[in-house]
């Protein structure tokens, strides 16, 4: 849910670059390559195993000329990459900063679930890889709202947060996070996503829609 959240809330245009954060195997890149023709994708992931997989998935997809991945650690910074900055930079970061904040996960899932050099890397990778006037999107906990903006207000603004709510009548769980580094505007917040409703279906009618790519989240 969280990958075809963030994917669909990337409204990039043709000839956007397009940089993602912990990419996996590349789940979110071949939704956005699906969603937005001629936006050029590159994914880092640190586990070589699932960055060869993201390659394969481009390959299988048709996307090789479009989509790459690249085997690097984001703790190392964005300048690692020797790469120019990107119109976009996305990520879906490790929720949790501190291994005993929670039952300790599966070795093979520690990586998608511990930051093993906390949140401030993601997002200091995040604002380094975009151009001034370049946007960030970011799924993650609800409860690490505050800590978001607080890291990227650094050195990006324009802030606008979309709250994801599993019911209409229940907290958010998620949040969507849409920063511009030098972004000067002030912060909007912008109407819920709600997941479910009480009919019986699987999910509500919007969030269907975005689940099934025919519709999106704009800012």
């Amino acid at each position: 849910m969280d990958a075809a959240l963030l994917a669909a809330a990337v409204p990039a245009k043709s000839g956007d670059r397009v940089l993602e954060a912990g990419c996996g195997v590349g789940g979110v890149l071949t939704q956005i390559a699906a969603r937005r023709p001629g936006v050029s994708l590159t994914g880092v992931e640190r586990d070589a195993v699932a960055a060869g997989l993201a390659v394969e998935n481009a390959a299988l997809n048709g996307l090789s000329g479009r989509m790459e991945a690249i085997n690097a650690d984001i703790a190392e910074g964005f300048a690692a990459l020797d790469r120019p900055r990107f119109d976009w930079a996305i990520s879906n970061p490790p929720f949790f900063d501190d291994e005993t904040a929670l039952r300790a996960p599966a070795p093979t899932k520690r990586g998608a679930w511990i930051a093993d050099d906390g949140l401030a890397a993601w997002t200091r990778f995040l604002s380094d890889g975009v151009r001034d006037g370049g946007r960030i999107v970011v799924i993650h906990r609800a409860d690490r709202l505050a800590d978001l903006l607080a890291l990227l207000g650094e050195r990006c603004g324009s802030f606008a947060i979309r709250p994801v709510q599993p019911y209409a009548d229940q907290a958010a769980k998620r949040v969507l996070v849409h920063a511009i580094r030098s972004g000067k505007a002030p912060l909007r917040l912008l109407p819920a996503l709600v997941l479910h409703d009480r009919s019986g279906a699987k999910h509500a009618p919007e969030a269907e829609a975005i689940l099934r790519g025919e519709a999106a989240l704009d800012w």
